[in-house]
């Protein structure tokens, strides 16, 4: 290898020298604002009469060619095509006419030193050949403006550096100045270096290589010249238009499912070298796999299937950004390649996904539990019972077998939501998608509601107008603020048209017979609403109730008959907000790692030993270190505690505490290791697992109390009132809803006692504190209001936040004491739901 620093000029001077990019160099993608850099750095090198001005670094491979001097561009590609491209611009504006130089001969001498050999013909002449698409746009510069590939990039550029020196910042031959004064780097490499070692140690000016740039390069760059252009046409190229050019994202999917854990964004390629180097798949072969699921993934990308309703679900679930489902469905197309599944499996599958996520979107579940759900998702299927058989049908099971943050709402919590979210508050992706649905639903006579809202044709109506006339006031009712104010944004307030402007704050009867009103529209869904004579609570409720039904038709909850023959344990992970004390734990995976664990005291010891091994530092300060709360749980003294676990090296954690106090340790630890918590899963035991529904069981014991609370609790709160749509539940808690995703009144009774929560539980943890935080600010006007103290529990280390009120010595196993907890059920809850949740709206 030899280095040396040159000007640039004198490193593309030269008729006979080319400049070769090899096909596994990414393309041409410096952008404007890249070009408008340099082009101001030459300024200023004019300007501020600066001697020379550093570019950076231009590594080549000298390879001697008969009577041509050929560089191979291993880096300075970009730069390299950026200089080209200012001094083809400044040629044809010369030869143009344009602009006039002092220096007659400059436009011949730009021209025939570093854009062509005049010597050679018509398709030979181009010294600098970049990589076939950008090959071909570069080579129509040189020709009429009208053969011009516009939406190439480096056209685009191109046409800056065209307009920009016409600005005559700079003269044009103090332009060619400032291009003589850019320096570089010269590297050449002979045959005895190793490419791909000096290219990734290299830190470029310019543009950062994506992870596909980085991938693409070491799968060809070590491959004979022959086999590179071989294995770049055959099989790279094909996988770039497949993915639409964004490989990275492409192979961290495939990485995904190759090896069940999710590469982070900055990592791809180094994940991919790993799987390579363990793989031992020979570089063919490798790239007919890259292939196929990058087939595949056009597919995801496109919805190309020529199966309607797949295609359609497909665009549907690509407008809506859930890529998290991507390597799931790459196993489920793979299947369906090998003849698994048949084309109307797939669809199955890929609707009853939809179901899931937009259910759960509805339900203001956390969405950082569907990347481990997805990933895993096909390997559980399978574990069922070791096959690809009855597929499914084994994977609505797992769907519907979710708990906790990772549920597939059920059709009364779906329903409650769905009829009581603010909609026309959620994000324009999910609104439109609602509408879209309920319009075309059903109907081979659909209409592109999609590119109507793109182009600004339709919008979205309230019926009831956001600001209210006299005349809706009086519609309204003496109740005409809280008719208002709870049903504005709601599902059955919000339509289609593409003439709100025209409807503006109209009353209701006339935007009902105007010109293009609804009694006029083409939107189906106002077809309903054309139908009625007013629009008052009345039809707001009866509206409410109709897109009640369409939405359970439409988000229709998969059943199934199959159940595995083995009894799946329950699970949950480090993530999820859930009270595990009195469960036992069977066994632990981490990272993909299952381990058993006779106890919660051996998971908690050997997880801390597994993140000590990986790096010692974090626990080793924990030990040495009193100034943290977390930092008492850690010595290195074994007698500061009275029960403990070695961790190693003379490392000791305290194990005399509660299951909770163990899982926020760990919630904690992670975090300074910034470890991913939903990495940790936990199997958990049941105690009187295959009895559940027998008689005397602690599950029909809660059922039977429930059975009895709910007929106080519904009539105390009213008809359509918070725990409406409740039924009983075999858990220690039930939630009432009171429009507000993510927030609940909660019913808890214990063997001790009972208790009633407002429960913040929304995805965000920072959206549960601020609420959490402006409540409390009205601690002393709501206290003194209900005439008691309350718990106020902010929850710092986990995500949720509790506002609760709870007595004593009463106990669900006691029949003798339900009537007290029921009646203290009902009207705790009713107090708060009357108190503390004005203060939330």
């Amino acid at each position: 290898m030899k280095g040396s620093e040159c000007r640039l000029i004198e490193y593309m001077e030269g008729s006979k020298k080319r400049f070769i990019i090899p096909v596994y160099q990414r393309n041409y993608d410096w952008k404007t604002e890249n070009c408008k850099q340099l082009y101001d750095d030459l300024v200023k090198v004019i300007k501020n009469n600066r001697r020379s001005h550093f570019l950076g670094s231009l590594v080549s491979v000298y390879e001697p060619s008969g009577r041509n001097t050929e560089f191979l561009v291993i880096d300075g590609q970009q730069r390299l095509t950026t200089v080209s491209l200012l001094f083809l611009a400044m040629y044809n504006l010369i030869s143009n006419g344009i602009t006039v130089p002092e220096d007659a001969s400059l436009g011949k001498q730009i021209y025939e030193d570093f854009l062509v050999d005049k010597y050679q013909t018509q398709d030979t002449r181009i010294k600098l050949k970049p990589v076939k698409n950008d090959q071909k746009a570069f080579g129509k510069l040189f020709d009429s403006e009208d053969e011009h590939i516009r939406e190439s990039n480096l056209t685009m550029n191109y046409n800056y550096f065209y307009d920009r020196i016409q600005k005559q910042e700079i003269t044009i031959d103090q332009l060619f100045d400032a291009i003589c004064s850019l320096e570089i780097i010269n590297i050449t490499l002979n045959n005895e270096d190793n490419p791909q070692l000096i290219f990734e140690s290299l830190n470029s000016t310019g543009l950062d290589l994506s992870e596909g740039d980085k991938i693409r390069n070491f799968i060809l760059m070590g491959l004979p010249a022959k086999e590179q252009d071989e294995y770049y046409e055959k099989y790279w190229n094909r996988i770039e238009e497949c993915t639409k050019y964004d490989v990275s994202s492409f192979v961290r999917d495939y990485l995904s499912v190759k090896q069940l854990v999710i590469p982070s964004q900055k990592k791809i390629y180094i994940s991919f070298k790993e799987y390579v180097e363990l793989s031992l798949l020979g570089v063919e072969e490798l790239l007919k796999d890259l292939l196929a699921y990058a087939k595949r993934y056009e597919i995801l990308l496109n919805g190309n299937t020529k199966n309607k309703a797949l295609d359609s679900c497909i665009n549907r679930l690509n407008r809506l950004e859930t890529t998290v489902t991507r390597p799931f469905f790459l196993e489920v197309l793979r299947l369906n390649n090998e003849g698994k599944l048949d084309i109307s499996q797939v669809t199955d599958i890929f609707l009853i996904t939809e179901n899931y996520l937009f259910r759960r979107t509805i339900c203001d579940l956390p969405t950082n539990a569907l990347n481990k759900i997805f990933l895993k998702l096909h390997r559980e299927i399978i574990r069922y019972d070791g096959t690809d058989a009855n597929y499914v049908e084994k994977f609505k099971y797992a769907l519907l077998s979710k708990k906790e943050k990772a549920r597939f709402p059920d059709d009364d919590e779906f329903a409650t939501q769905f009829t009581e979210r603010q909609v026309y508050q959620m994000n324009s992706k999910n609104k439109i998608y609602i509408l879209e649905r309920l319009e075309n639903y059903g109907t081979a006579e659909d209409k592109d509601v999609y590119s109507h809202c793109d182009d600004g044709t339709y919008s979205i109506e309230h019926i009831m107008p956001q600001h209210l006339t006299p005349a809706w006031v009086k519609a309204l009712g003496d109740d005409y603020e809280q008719i208002h104010e709870t049903w504005l944004h709601r599902i059955a307030n919000l339509t289609l048209t593409a003439y709100n402007s025209k409807y503006s704050n109209s009353s209701f009867a006339e935007k009902k017979i105007m010109k293009n009103g609804f009694e006029d529209s083409g939107i189906r869904m106002n077809t309903y609403i054309a139908k009625k004579e007013k629009w008052t609570l009345t039809e707001l409720e009866e509206r409410n109730q109709y897109l009640m039904g369409r939405a359970l038709e439409i988000w229709l909850t998969p059943s199934t008959e199959f159940k595995p023959e083995e009894k799946q344990l329950d699970s949950y992970t480090l993530d999820d907000d859930a009270n595990l004390s009195g469960r036992l734990i069977a066994r632990f995976s981490y990272k993909n790692t299952e381990q058993p664990a006779t106890s919660w005291v051996e998971m908690f010891q050997k997880v801390l030993q597994i993140l000590y091994a990986e790096d010692k530092n974090v626990i080793t300060k924990l030990a040495a270190s009193k100034e943290d709360n977390i930092a008492l749980h850690f010595s290195m003294n074994e007698t500061d505690f009275t029960k403990s676990a070695e961790i190693g090296d003379g490392i000791y954690v305290w194990t005399n505490t509660s299951t909770q106090s163990k899982l926020s340790v760990l919630s904690r630890v992670f975090k300074l290791y910034d470890a991913d918590p939903t990495d940790l899963v936990f199997y958990l035991r049941d105690e009187n697992e295959g009895v559940e529904d027998e008689v005397g069981t602690r599950y029909e014991l809660r059922r039977k109390y429930w059975t009895y609370a709910l007929d106080y609790i519904k009539k105390t709160h009213g008809e359509g009132g918070s725990f409406s749509n409740v039924n009983p539940s075999k858990e220690n808690w039930i939630n009432g809803f009171f429009g507000i995703s993510g927030f609940s009144l909660c019913c808890v009774a214990n063997y001790d006692s009972a208790r009633v929560e407002l429960y913040f539980g929304k995805a965000k943890k920072e959206d549960n504190k601020k609420a959490f935080d402006a409540v409390i600010l009205h601690k002393d006007a709501i206290e003194n209001s209900l005439g008691v103290k309350l718990i106020w529990n902010r929850g710092d280390d986990i995500k949720s936040s509790k506002i609760s009120y709870q007595i004593n010595n009463v106990s669900i196993e006691n029949e003798t004491d339900w009537l007290q907890m029921a009646k203290f059920h009902a009207h705790w809850s009713k107090k708060f739901y009357d108190v503390i949740v004005p203060y939330l709206r």
